[in-house]
């Protein structure tokens, strides 16, 4: 039997009990990446929150079914396809190659589906003539339109009263302003701006609306009913708000039960911008030599619901975390001999205790950081005293890869370890360090520091630190 995991619900705008429609099976939709540029670190650092609820409810025993879209088709791509004077697939598969291979610097797990926009204008076409049959939707010089009015729980997610609000003004853009309830585009005529992209359809000649996609491909892989939607705060209006009001008025069954949203990620304590000068995609930030894991880590270093303020100097704390920790378990593994085993039970035994409760409060990762390290500090007490061996190394480790599974800045399968003729160096240095012929052993010292091992000389003896690029 799970215990209780609870999740902050915006809908409610408070922390629910997490039940799912389905026992032990959980549907998630992801608001993916709008593919007309590389994405930015605030774009990331909401991938990477989903990447942690995903994970952790994995973790806890649930079969997750994660579905993401990708935005291939609106007015920022095809603006883009035609500046460069190219057809809109061709632009827009550039950067999804990037998307992909950014998740994969920064270990996020794969979504199961990553439906393309412009793969499911038939289930889009679909949706707005159901729309059109229950009155939500009609017709204006060939494009189709929600009637915001119609639907009269609308701003229930965002908490907005529609009174004073400018309802049934039309809004053709996919983005409009803030505080502005408006009726949203649905089905775009087909503008001669927009060159070739159109498609024939029930509804004429042209394309989606941006709110329109993510209902229809949402619904298509998870149902009309489905357990979590997530995204950044500046999804929930009025994107996810015109979700829920196409999507219910559709269907009549409640969309979604939990909206999960994470805060603004800021740069050097102000809004990200180019004119800032402090715009940047993660590409920009390993460009400048940092670790992924160690991005990684500062990504997932504050509480989702809270702003994220990116610094260099939080990246050296975080690189220097990520580096404690790998040093950590690679000390682990060369344990050997006899240790304290019921010390090692109770010290492992809590931390999981600890970050179980941290993670199933909301995500709170400040704490699940918190339970990790307080147990490495706790080992590394133990093993400077001579109370660690080879068994209790086994397990601690197993303790931290489990964590990991959730965490994800570990990657071992990535470490470089070191070959027979630099162990033999550290053993000549060592026994050059017994002898007092220090000349030796400094000069060993720096042999390896040039083939990028870091020496270390602890009471318990030398450890060693692979720094090679």
């Amino acid at each position: 039997m799970l215990m209780s995991i609870k999740f902050y619900n915006t809908l409610s705008r408070c922390k629910e009990e997490f039940s799912p429609i389905e026992e032990g099976k959980v549907g998630m939709y992801t608001c993916g990446p709008t593919v007309y540029d590389y994405a930015h670190i605030g774009n990331f650092r909401a991938y990477v929150f989903e990447d942690l609820l995903r994970r952790y409810l994995k973790y806890r025993g649930y079969q997750v079914y994660q579905v993401m879209n990708l935005t291939d088709v609106d007015d920022k791509t095809i603006a883009g396809a035609k500046r460069e004077g190219i057809p809109l697939g061709e632009f827009t598969q550039r950067y999804i190659d990037a998307f992909f291979e950014d998740l994969d610097t920064l270990n996020i797990e794969r979504a199961e589906v990553y439906p393309r926009a412009t793969e499911h204008i038939g289930d889009m076409v679909n949706l707005v003539k159901r729309l059109i049959e229950s009155g939500y939707a009609y017709e204006a010089k060939g494009s189709y339109y929600f009637r915001v009015s119609q639907f009269k729980d609308y701003g229930k997610l965002s908490h907005m009263k529609l009174r004073g609000l400018r309802v049934g003004a039309r809004v053709s853009s996919d983005e409009y302003e803030k505080d502005e309830a408006s009726d949203f585009a649905l089905w775009k005529a087909w503008d001669p701006e927009d060159g070739d992209v159109f498609w024939d359809t029930d509804l004429g000649k042209g394309r989606p609306g941006w709110h329109i996609e993510c209902s229809s491909m949402s619904m298509k892989y998870l149902g009309k009913h489905f357990d979590i939607h997530t995204g950044g705060v500046d999804n929930i209006f009025p994107h996810h708000e015109n979700e829920i009001a196409q999507s219910e008025g559709a269907t009549g069954v409640r969309f979604v039960n939990y909206w999960l949203h994470c805060e603004h990620l800021i740069v050097e304590g102000r809004k990200m911008s180019k004119s800032l000068g402090n715009y940047y995609t993660l590409r920009d930030i390993l460009a400048k030599g940092y670790d992924p894991r160690a991005i990684r880590h500062l990504l997932l270093s504050t509480h989702y619901r809270q702003k994220l303020n990116f610094t260099f100097d939080g990246l050296e704390a975080s690189q220097e975390a990520v580096e404690r920790l790998r040093d950590f378990v690679a000390n682990l593994k060369r344990l050997t001999g006899e240790g304290e085993m019921d010390v090692v039970e109770r010290l492992t035994s809590r931390a999981r205790e600890e970050f179980r409760q941290a993670l199933d409060d909301d995500l709170n990762i400040s704490e699940g950081w918190g339970a990790l390290f307080r147990l490495v500090r706790e080992v590394n007490k133990l093993i400077s005293q001579g109370k660690m061996g080879g068994r209790e190394g086994e397990i601690v480790l197993k303790v931290v890869r489990d964590f990991d599974r959730v965490l994800g800045v570990l990657r071992e399968e990535e470490e470089e370890e070191i070959g027979k003729e630099e162990l033999e160096l550290i053993r000549k240095r060592d026994k050059a360090r017994k002898e007092g012929n220090w000349e030796l052993a400094d000069r060993i010292r720096e042999e390896l520091l040039q083939r990028g091992i870091t020496l270390e000389d602890r009471p318990e003896g030398t450890t060693y630190k692979v720094r090679r690029k």
